[in-house]
């Protein structure tokens, strides 16, 4: 449990250093300072896009496209049973975005530790494909 916390975790915050409602996102940071600093801003975005690559590709070889969009609806019906029990209120834009970016994040954890749930679960392991 504490290795998908982790690897959550740490897609929240690729998600969120990307872009969140607050004034400190790298896409507010580019687009108000990125010309005064374009290595800077260039060297960052490789960054981000590393970040995006490794969980994207590993999320996408464990789960699949289908399994991402299971886990994103799996979200979505939580959040609209709480929505529905009064517990969420959809009102603030700035809070849909954050759970936006939960689910989201939610999504990519998931994909990034399910290859690890899956041998806990039945003993088999995941290889990539290798060419011979």
């Amino acid at each position: 449990m504490t290795g998908f916390l982790w690897r959550w975790v740490f897609a929240l915050a690729l998600l969120a250093a990307t872009y969140n409602p607050t004034e400190f996102n790298y896409v507010r940071w580019v687009l108000e300072y990125g010309a005064a600093n374009l290595s800077i801003a260039v060297l960052v975005g490789l960054l981000l896009v590393v970040g995006y690559i490794i969980y994207l590709r590993a999320t996408l070889r464990s789960i699949g496209p289908f399994g991402m969009m299971l886990v994103l609806a799996l979200v979505g019906a939580i959040l609209w049973v709480l929505y529905d029990l009064g517990i969420v209120s959809l009102d603030n834009p700035g809070f849909n975005t954050w759970l936006g970016l939960f689910a989201l994040s939610l999504v990519l954890g998931v994909g990034l530790s399910w290859s690890h749930v899956r041998r806990a679960l039945s003993g088999q392991s995941d290889m990539d494909d290798v060419d011979d």
